[in-house]
């Protein structure tokens, strides 16, 4: 990691997720009764919580609205959900008024242009290596890994390492 990535990472107080395509990996399929069906990554939402223990708030934003977000968000203590949300940018001050965190100490990680208000104002900018081309030209890191497939529990150890806090969390593990 360079010293610039480093750095932003270390100042991300407030971490905001994607859902399709970021925790899941944005395949939609839908059961006999037309509900949508999702699959979590259970390395993403341990990573989740490994930073919220270490101080970092967390958030979703989603431009799509379903029961089963809004149950994995409470699975995992998210407190801040934003569901059916089609301008992302005005959830995102509310959020930023909410937490009390600026857009510097915000990280955020998306992969479809809808994401691009935020993206490009956050301190910390992430999306995965399929992500659209214009979102992953503009931010400040690309994961190796795809979403729902481990990106999430990516940055999740970034930040932690770039903080000082990954040996802390992985600490209580190796007793």
């Amino acid at each position: 990691m360079n010293d610039q990535l480093v750095a932003r990472a270390a100042g991300v107080r407030l971490m905001i997720f994607d859902v399709d395509g970021i925790l899941t990996d944005g395949s939609l399929h839908y059961g006999p009764d037309g509900e949508a069906i999702k699959t979590f990554n259970v390395l993403d939402g341990h990573g989740i919580k490994l930073l919220q223990q270490s101080g970092v708030a967390t958030a979703i934003i989603s431009a799509r609205k379903s029961d089963i977000v809004a149950r994995r968000a409470t699975d995992l203590g998210i407190h801040h959900l934003y569901q059916g949300v089609h301008d992302k940018y005005a959830a995102f001050k509310q959020l930023l008024a909410d937490t009390g965190c600026t857009e510097d100490e915000t990280g955020f990680v998306g992969d479809d242009v809808i994401d691009l208000p935020i993206l490009t104002r956050v301190g910390f900018a992430a999306s995965v290596p399929n992500g659209h081309i214009e979102v992953r030209s503009r931010v400040h890191y690309v994961t190796e890994a795809f979403g729902g497939r481990g990106a999430a529990r990516e940055l999740c150890d970034l930040i932690l390492k770039a903080q000082g806090n990954y040996e802390a969390a992985l600490a209580p593990y190796l007793k």
